[in-house]
């Protein structure tokens, strides 16, 4: 076989993490919990080799081989997730009113924000830790992406449509990532 008649991509699993392939469901277990995903796609197998996770496809096209660099990423978020977890960091923003930030069960509720009487609610997702410390959010768990969304619900429920955001910044924004600082 020539040798771009096929793609294979390989993850590395390290110590302390158990990965388990059932078909096209991936399974991961570490140290900070168990995280599950299914990765489909036409002609693509996910199999364990040597002590690493191998996507492999005969044949590939320019889509096949962006799936499975997709793919691949998504496995080794899985990895870090149970191994590192991740964290984001929101900064609470306030000139005109001030503004009081709370966890209720599975919201967070974000009361005066520009002096509005009914309190602004965002939700978090399953797996997902928030705490308000001060002018500081902090969401933490060990899926990616659940972890972005409910970053992402804060962020969305204090966006403000109808007054000039160049006067009006008050809000809660996402400053950092993983340790590292956004870049605005």
């Amino acid at each position: 076989m020539p040798i771009d008649a096929w793609i294979r991509e390989e993850v590395e699993v390290p110590e302390g993490v158990e990965v388990t392939v059932e078909g096209s469901r991936i399974r991961v277990a570490g140290p900070k919990g168990e995280l599950e995903r299914e990765l489909k796609y036409p002609g693509m197998r996910i199999f364990m080799e040597d002590g690493k996770v191998v996507l492999y496809k005969e044949f590939p096209r320019r889509k096949d081989v962006a799936m499975a660099r997709t793919f691949k990423a998504h496995i080794a978020n899985l990895i870090r997730g149970v191994t590192e977890g991740f964290t984001y960091k929101l900064k609470v923003v306030y000139s005109h009113f001030p503004m009081t930030v709370k966890v209720q069960g599975d919201e967070v509720v974000i009361e005066n924000f520009l002096g509005e009487k009914n309190p602004r609610r965002a939700k978090i997702l399953p797996g997902v830790t928030v705490k308000v410390m001060g002018q500081e959010v902090i969401v933490e768990g060990i899926d990616k992406e659940a972890v972005g969304q409910t970053a992402a619900n804060i962020e969305q429920a204090t966006r403000i449509t109808k007054w000039d955001r160049r006067v009006f910044q008050d809000g809660i924004y996402i400053v950092e990532k993983a340790g590292k600082p956004i870049k605005f």
